[in-house]
């Protein structure tokens, strides 16, 4: 309301200024126009007067001719009748002159003003009706605003610093154990090397520790609670499934131990059919499928884990061959120490439960083929990867292949040669995929 008002307000002043202006003009060319008529008649009066002496001169002198006075007297009559014309010109346009003055600054303006304060008469009306209704307004929303602030105030208050901190720290950390003290070995005297409590190879949990400090993992850490905890760090992520895949193998165990319970429902659903008056043999089979779907399920969930923990496996546990290669582990005189101990803990680790897997399953991720290219990508940063962590370094520009797109945790699985792979951070490549693999679409 106050932008129209002001624009009406400056459209009609606008207006206003552009009459004054033409009337100005118009006043302007008549002021012009009667000087003019002025001085024609001054110059008509100087000539008729110049011709009427030369006619007197003429006539007192007694050697001109009467054709010479006659001519002389009837160019200053002419003279004088000019002079009359002009005078009769210059009285009319000088009070037409007056007039449109009179009239120019005592109607025109006096209305042209008159106009103007009635608008800005209105404008000011107007906007005091529009600071009114915004206080009104104001005050009604000002409520809404306090509940808003006493809501912000209470959350504010609520806000508890250990327990978010807590939080974080338990989404965001690695799983992996500080290294224990690296031993001393004495080259100067044989010694037998002991296996300690803090060495890297052995320790009282049985868990792999990585040795020496290394670099910021870049896992892709993301708050949400996916089944198969591809949200935790790997080394959580193994304890998570293999607590997972131990728990559905005991469920297994439980069930197969209730075997005996599948036997007795077969014999009575026997006894049922050769005697029906004992009770319907139908009314058996539902609990016989039940048992069977269950087994059948729990199965399918171990595999499912033990598909999603290999992977995991091989991760953390290339980290620990390159921590071996860091930290040898053998006698000052190069012989065989503890190693094969650390391969057969490690492989321990990998299948604790004997019954839950199978030499197929096995062989299905050692003939693993290589995952097809789904698109390209280009990096648009140099990114510094470790093999170790599962991620490739790639250098500004570079064109690599995609064989992984990004699943809402920051992290895309590339290639850059037939055997090399790794991951890389979504933010720091623009990716184009195939128009076959879930449509074309780029993005950074």
């Amino acid at each position: 309301i106050v932008y129209e008002a002001a624009r009406h307000s400056s459209e009609c002043t606008l207006a206003q200024q552009t009459l004054i202006v033409q009337l100005e003009g118009s006043k302007e060319g008549l002021m012009n126009g009667c000087f003019s008529c002025k001085r024609k008649f001054e110059r008509d009066c100087k000539e008729a007067d110049r011709a009427q002496q030369y006619f007197e001169k003429m006539d007192a002198d007694i050697n001109v001719t009467k054709a010479d006075v006659e001519k002389a007297r009837q160019q200053a009559q002419m003279r004088h009748q000019m002079a009359s014309d002009s005078k009769s010109d210059y009285s009319a346009y000088l009070q037409k002159f007056n007039q449109e003055q009179n009239e120019h600054y005592y109607t025109v303006i006096p209305n042209i003003f008159q106009k103007l304060q009635e608008m800005e008469e209105r404008r000011i009306e107007r906007l005091g009706v529009c600071m009114k209704t915004f206080a009104e307004v104001d005050r009604q929303v000002l409520p809404i605003v306090g509940k808003c602030l006493d809501g912000m105030t209470k959350a504010a208050e609520s806000i508890e610093p250990k327990t978010d901190s807590k939080q974080v720290v338990e989404s965001y950390k690695s799983g992996f154990e500080p290294p224990g003290d690296v031993e001393f070995e004495d080259y100067g005297q044989a010694m037998k090397r002991t296996a300690s409590e803090t060495s890297l190879s052995n320790s009282k949990d049985g868990k792999e520790r990585p040795g020496g400090k290394s670099k910021g993992k870049l896992w892709p850490f993301i708050k949400n609670k996916n089944k198969d905890f591809s949200h935790l760090p790997p080394e959580q992520r193994r304890k998570k499934l293999q607590g997972k895949i131990d728990e559905l193998s005991k469920d297994i165990q439980k069930e197969m131990d209730q075997r005996y319970l599948e036997d007795a429902l077969t014999k009575m659903k026997d006894v049922y059919a050769k005697n029906p008056q004992m009770g319907d043999p139908t009314s058996v089979d539902p609990r016989l499928t039940e048992i069977g779907q269950n087994i059948e399920k729990l199965q399918h969930e171990v595999q499912k884990f033990e598909v999603s923990f290999l992977p995991v496996f091989t991760l953390i546990s290339e980290f620990f061959v390159s921590v071996s290669v860091c930290w040898p582990l053998s006698s000052p005189d190069g012989s065989y120490t503890e190693e094969q101990n650390s391969e057969t803990h490690v492989k321990a680790n990998i299948n604790p439960n004997p019954t839950s897997s199978t030499p197929e399953f096995d062989d299905e991720f050692d003939d693993e083929e290589a995952l097809p290219t789904i698109g390209t990508c280009k990096a648009l940063y140099p990114f510094e990867g470790s093999h170790n962590e599962g991620t490739i370094s790639v250098a500004e520009g570079e064109l690599l292949y995609v064989i992984e797109e990004d699943k809402g945790d920051g992290w895309t699985r590339v290639r850059r040669n037939e055997d090399e792979e790794g991951y890389v951070p979504t933010s720091y490549v623009e990716v184009l995929l195939e128009t076959n693999a879930k449509g074309a679409m780029t993005y950074i």
